[in-house]
């Protein structure tokens, strides 16, 4: 009888977990870019300068800046399951509930709300893909979530403003919401930790504990490592830097890029191909860092190196903003912009997998918070910065954010400098606080 009702197990279970975390990402970047993709509506009816803008989209990154090291902290301590499934419910009631504004101040506080909310993925994400994945392994099932990203802004214009062209920009809001609660019942189904996961197989299992047991040097029943313990480390501000450095130029395209192409004198409605061609090759650049950077260590690479390629590679090749100074045609701008988000995401991959791979599981999620903050701090600063130069240069008309592209296109150059200083062996990794990469 017990024979017959036994639970079979889930092949490659991992991998099924890696799917839920992409979801969960794709559906939080549909969410978020509504606001982005109505702007340019939004401006004309509620009479919002660039300033306005950016102030509203400043409200949104000051609460996921804050949340970013809350949730994660809170996602260190009460487990990813139940913390992700809070978070979702909360945010995606307040992308439903954003139907309801009536203008700029009502706005700015479902955003504050909204970015709360979201903040949580990414601390969560990197903390299911340290307890579920083997370090060979890590990189592509980041890249895997944090793809997400990039299809959820390449398929929010054809969701969004299709409905948006139909029903108006109040159900434009609503009906992208539902899809987180219907998200969760997904999760709440499938994802439990390995060692409790009743549908895990033993193989499976054995080939998760084994990595985790390999690279423990840390003692076991270790309390939660504190805060100012992880700020004296200089492998914790090279995570941070990491996304410091990154995260604000991509943030400037998927919050940015449809005023930027107004601004170039190029009709929206025309230009879909210009909106969702960045994000797809960002898709693909997340796949190429992860991909590469697990091939590296397969093939004999120490895990640092391996994880510091693809950070150069990135830091490189994000310069390719800077020629689309020159250019007011569509096409050849979206095809800067496309290298561009590629070589970010390959870099924006191993800036979201190094928590996992320096940091022991009591920390990841904490460290991951810390840099999303940093991130958030950085995109703060630029936005502000990208409302008062992009207002003040409106005589300068296609011109109007010649400089603030070329500062996007350099600044993740300087991330990638400090965080090949930072990122490292050091005597810390001896005394078993960091992992050896």
């Amino acid at each position: 009888m017990q024979s017959a009702i036994k639970i079979r197990p889930i092949p490659a279970l991992r991998w099924w977990i890696a799917g839920l975390l992409f979801a969960s990402t794709v559906i939080n970047y549909i969410d978020r870019q509504t606001l982005s993709l109505l702007a340019p509506y939004l401006k004309l009816d509620y009479h919002w300068t660039n300033t306005d803008y950016a102030n509203i989209v400043i409200a949104f990154r000051i609460a996921y800046s804050i949340g970013q090291t809350v949730f994660g902290r809170m996602m260190d301590r009460i487990g990813t399951r139940r913390g992700l499934t809070f978070t979702v419910a909360g945010y995606s009631l307040v992308s439903m509930l954003t139907s309801l504004a009536s203008g700029f101040y009502s706005f700015a506080g479902f955003r504050f709300l909204l970015g709360a909310g979201e903040s949580a993925n990414w601390p969560a994400a990197t903390k299911a893909v340290s307890e579920w994945f083997p370090n060979r392994e890590r990189a592509l099932a980041t890249a895997i979530f944090d793809s997400g990203s990039s299809i959820g802004g390449a398929i929010a214009p054809f969701i969004v403003l299709w409905i948006y062209f139909r029903w108006g920009w109040r159900p434009a809001f609503m009906i992208p919401g539902l899809l987180g609660f219907i998200w969760l019942f997904a999760w709440s189904w499938l994802y439990y930790p390995p060692e409790s996961h009743p549908r895990i197989s033993k193989a499976e299992l054995r080939l998760i504990t084994a990595d985790k047991f390999e690279t423990r040097t840390s003692p076991e029943g270790k309390t939660q490592t504190p805060w100012r313990e992880l700020l004296k480390l200089p492998q914790t501000w090279g995570t941070i830097a990491a996304k410091s450095f990154t995260d604000p130029v991509w943030f400037f395209v998927t919050d940015w890029f449809p005023i930027y192409l107004v601004a170039k004198g190029i009709e929206l409605k025309t230009s879909l191909i210009a909106v969702w061609v960045p994000f797809i090759a960002a898709d693909l650049g997340n796949f190429f860092g992860g991909t590469i950077s697990g091939y590296l260590v397969k093939r004999g690479w120490s895990l640092g190196a391996a994880r510091k390629s693809m950070v150069i590679f990135g830091g490189i090749g994000v310069t390719m903003l800077i020629p689309t100074i020159f250019t007011r045609n569509l096409y050849l701008i979206a095809f800067l912009f496309a290298l561009a988000t590629f070589a970010y995401a390959a870099f924006s991959t191993m800036a979201n997998v190094l928590p996992s791979d320096l940091f022991h599981s009591d920390a990841v999620a904490s460290v991951s918070g810390l840099s999303g903050t940093g991130a958030g701090i950085g995109t703060i600063i630029a936005f502000k910065l990208i409302g008062y130069f992009s207002d003040a240069r409106q005589a300068t008309a296609t011109h109007a954010f010649d400089p603030i592209v070329i500062v996007a296109g350099l600044v993740p150059f300087v991330g990638m400098i400090v965080v090949l200083l930072l990122v490292r062996n050091t005597k810390a990794t001896d005394q078993g606080l960091v992992r050896r990469i």
